[in-house]
Parts: C-alpha cells; structure tokens; sequence
C-alpha cells in the first residue's frame, strides 16, 4: 500500500465543511523501478463517488504482492459538520478492507488515517510536477515508506 508522512509537518489542509472531492489528479496508471523491483499502480477516474484502484509488486518476472484500493465519497457516514466521509479502503492481496477517512486534503495531496490500524495508520499521496509520490508511515511518521510514481509508458 501507498503512503503517508504527517500531515502538519506536509502542511496539508484539514479537511473543512465544505463538500470533499475526489482526488482526481491520481488517476491514471503509475509505475515505479528501481533496479530488478517494480510496482504499478493505477486509479480510474472518479465516477459515482467512487475511485477504484490497484497496484502489484514484484520482482524480475515474478509479482510479490497486489492490492486492490478504493476512494470513496460515503453520503451515510458523515462527519461531525455533516459533510459526507472520504474514505480510503485498503485490501492488500485480497485480505478484508480496511477503512482510512481523510484528515486533510488540497488540490494536490490527500492524507488517510486509521489509528486502529497496526500498519500503516497513515496514507498520503501528492503530486510532483508529473510524478506522483506515495508514503505510508505511523500515525508519528515512523516507519515510513516512499514510492516515487511516473506515468506508465512514459506518458
């Protein structure tokens, strides 16, 4: 899964009472190298309330992992100031979705937490220019994982 550092120390905007959008600006195909590991990662457009995604991992020929990933707009569960949940749900290689609600966004990052969660409790992505970069970490930013994404073929 995809990653998050925290979110003060990114200045990232908390979410605010106004209606939340979809972070358009992740959708495409994504792919990282370094060296013989590679992971792909793509978001479909948004639609319905919903962004769909899924990446792999792996190396050489053969794949270490997958996930499959969702954002969703979720109208039943609102927040405190009535304004429907931005949820990022995570299933890494099949297993039960896991929920992340949005603690801040802007027009080009967006950070999920689930405290609850062993690992990762944190998830943000943002924009580069033309990469788009991934961190999972703890909800302290320890542990932290950085994925550097360029668009699939070069695009």
């Amino acid at each position: 899964m995809k990653a998050i550092v925290i979110a003060v120390a990114l200045g990232v905007v908390p979410a605010t009472a106004q209606a939340q959008e979809l972070p358009a600006w992740m959708s495409g195909c994504w792919e990282m190298r370094d060296g013989d590991s590679w992971v792909d990662e793509c978001w479909m457009s948004p639609r319905g309330g919903v962004m769909l995604g899924a990446s792999r991992s792996g190396t050489g020929e053969g794949m270490t992992g997958w996930e499959a990933t969702q954002i969703t707009i979720e109208p039943g569960a609102v927040r405190k100031d009535s304004v429907p949940r931005m949820i990022f749900w995570a299933s890494p290689n099949g297993n039960g979705r896991t929920p992340f609600e949005v603690a801040g966004s802007d027009a080009a990052s967006v950070t999920f937490v689930n405290l609850t969660n062993d690992y990762p409790q944190r998830i943000h992505y943002w924009r580069e220019g033309a990469l788009l970069m991934a961190e999972i970490s703890r909800a302290d930013g320890s542990d932290a994982m950085r994925w550097t994404f360029e668009p699939m073929g070069g695009e």
